[in-house]
């Protein structure tokens, strides 16, 4: 695993970002979506962070605000990692970084559409068993949530992502 250190992103971080999830995703969408992300009011900067490895970003993740049933939430995503560093531990060192610092915020819950072998590592189970529903109901146990320090368990109902999600 190579020694990165996990800090905010910071204003020159910005086109690099944008590059690490073009690369790590092989297209535009999420680095648009990080864009668009940056520009909405659902932008937390506190929990906007990114990988250096010997002084290069290597990595970047990020939470945005979200809602279950009105109450606040955040959206986990995207996560990306440069393709030649993609499983070396790069990704779960930004995983564990962004989780604690969202309940060091007293944020109550994470939730993420994604991989079912992946995230389930950082304690990450399908939302429906905390009577989270996804906004489509398709992505079945895709669709998960993490319960932090603060989640209170009637925080139950339809979950929104920050606007730009819907706008893919």
């Amino acid at each position: 695993m190579p020694v990165v250190l996990i800090r905010r992103e910071e204003a020159a971080d910005v086109p690099v970002i944008a590059g690490i999830h073009a690369a790590a995703f092989g297209g535009e969408v999420e680095k648009n979506l990080v864009t668009a992300l940056r520009a909405s009011s659902a932008w937390l900067p506190r929990l906007s962070l990114v990988a250096e490895d010997g002084g290069r970003v290597v990595g970047h993740v990020v939470c945005t605000r979200a809602h279950v049933a009105g109450r606040p939430a955040l959206g986990l995503g995207p996560l990306g990692v440069v393709p030649a560093q993609q499983k070396s531990g790069v990704g779960s060192a930004l995983m564990h970084a962004v989780l604690a610092a969202a309940d060091a915020l007293d944020e109550p819950v994470v939730v993420l559409l994604g991989h079912t072998d992946y995230y389930p590592r950082f304690g990450f189970r399908p939302a429906a068993s905390f009577g989270i529903e996804p906004p489509d109901p398709a992505w079945g146990n895709h669709f998960q949530a993490r319960p932090l320090s603060t989640y209170d368990s009637s925080v139950r109902g339809p979950f929104a992502y920050a606007q730009p999600f819907n706008e893919l």
